[in-house]
């Protein structure tokens, strides 16, 4: 007779074998459109305007804050004043954005590059030597608003950060700490190479001058208000013979904004009034007018649905599930997770009672009611899910917006997908993961 399992244990069980055949031929239909969705939109802009053409023709109330920030908005048969559901996912990721005065002729190499300055945590040296396209926006000099996208079209030109040789990186990089060895004045991005002709001091940067000028009507000083942004130009993919993984840039936190826009487009007569709010800056800690530190935006959505409810006591009888990624437990590197509490790829959706670092330092901790109560969801709607905590202590650690949102008083819990190879330009998600999250934000948004 084999081993059996003790019916009082806890061990966590994979996605895969939990789900039925149909679920999981649902899983992998769902991945399909997840996919589309990442090779079009990779700037917090591009999300908004997804959003919102999608909210609009799932007849949803769409709100948009400087088009940067977005709620999606779902009356719920309860009055206001009893509180509400609230799911929110950050819509920016990390890139290499444009300096101000970006252009500049390398006159040693013949190049003419943009200078950059790298937006959220990275590893430098990740971003070099692959193909990059430019997404954003320019604002001209006589006002008009130019939307910028090249590098994605195989038609395209792209763009790249070189590197340096290993015939040649011995001391210049070889020798010193990886965080080190590529510095962050370093990454800027080649963008041409030909001069013009003529009598110019700087013939190549003058000749890419001219090609901005004669394709889309920009002079230099118009990078100054434009905000541009560096990032990735491969596309999502399958990851896996089994083709039960996806390979794409940006899954933190795309892959909770879009699970969480598929569960509030499809939900009609909520009990509670549901809310999904998309927000922009988390990589660099929620600071700015369009980031989720910005409790005003929320206060201002609550008076539009009635103007004369205490907003302070709406938000003390709210509840929130802040949308956000978990690293997965990563191969020839497991011994920095404390792994009886990690999430790893293939399990489901992550709850993650806690955040922070270093003794839970700038952290939400969930009250044990709270996750008693998202657990208690979860396992009657048989939504495959695992704990999440990002690294051992003293070794990890990491924040979300949920800290905000607890400050004004909700119930906040972090339940998101895992993710493999955080923060770098190609992520990986499991499929499994990614339905399981859209199952679990609707059904909280469903909760009586």
């Amino acid at each position: 007779m084999g081993e059996k399992e003790s019916k009082l244990g806890y061990k966590k069980k994979l996605a895969w074998e939990l789900f039925s055949k149909e679920q999981i031929k649902k899983a992998l239909s769902f991945a399909e459109d997840y996919k589309k969705f990442l090779n079009s939109v990779k700037t917090e802009r591009e999300a908004v305007q997804y959003i919102a053409t999608t909210a609009r023709k799932a007849h949803k109330k769409i709100i948009i804050n400087k088009e940067k920030a977005a709620a999606v908005l779902v009356p719920g048969t309860k009055p206001i004043s009893q509180g509400m559901h609230i799911v929110i996912a950050h819509i920016d990721s990390p890139r290499l954005d444009l300096k101000q005065i970006p252009l500049y002729e390398d006159t040693d190499s013949h190049l003419a590059l943009f200078e950059t300055h790298y937006y959220g945590g990275i590893k430098k040296f990740h971003w070099v030597v692959i193909p990059l396209a430019l997404h954003g926006v320019i604002i001209k000099k006589n006002g008009e608003k130019l939307s910028f996208a090249v590098g994605e079209k195989v038609s395209d030109p792209i763009f790249s950060v070189p590197d340096l040789l290993p015939h040649l990186s011995q001391e210049t990089q070889d020798s010193k700490k990886m965080s080190e060895a590529i510095k962050g004045e370093s990454l800027d991005i080649i963008v041409g190479s030909q001069p013009a002709t003529g009598d110019f001091k700087e013939k190549i940067k003058t000749a890419i001058l001219d090609t901005l000028h004669k394709e889309y009507g920009l002079i230099e000083e118009d990078f100054i208000s434009a905000e541009l942004e560096a990032v990735p130009a491969f596309p999502a993919r399958d990851l896996g013979f089994d083709r039960s993984l996806v390979a794409g840039y940006g899954q933190d936190d795309r892959v909770s904004s879009y699970t969480t826009l598929k569960a509030i487009c499809e939900i009609t007569k909520p009990a509670y009034t549901s809310l999904a709010l998309f927000v922009d800056k988390e990589e660099i800690g929620s600071e700015g007018n369009t980031a989720a530190q910005v409790a005003t935006f929320l206060r201002t959505l609550i008076k539009t649905l009635d103007p004369k409810v205490d907003v302070d006591a709406v938000m003390l009888k709210s509840q929130v599930i802040s949308a956000d990624v978990n690293s997965a437990v990563t191969p020839n590197y497991t011994d920095v997770f404390e792994l009886k509490n990690a999430s790893s790829l293939g399990s489901g959706i992550a709850m993650s009672k806690f955040t922070g670092h270093g003794g839970k330092y700038a952290a939400n901790d969930a009250s044990a009611e709270y996750v008693a109560e998202i657990r208690q969801m979860l396992n009657q709607a048989k939504i495959p899910w695992q704990t999440g905590e990002l690294g051992k202590v003293d070794t990890g650690g990491g924040g979300t917006v949920a800290k905000y949102f607890s400050r004004l008083g909700m119930e906040v819990i972090d339940l998101g997908a895992p993710v493999l190879s955080m923060h770098s330009p190609y992520e990986v998600t499991s499929k499994v993961d990614i339905y399981s999250s859209y199952l679990a934000y609707k059904t909280f948004f469903e909760k009586k």
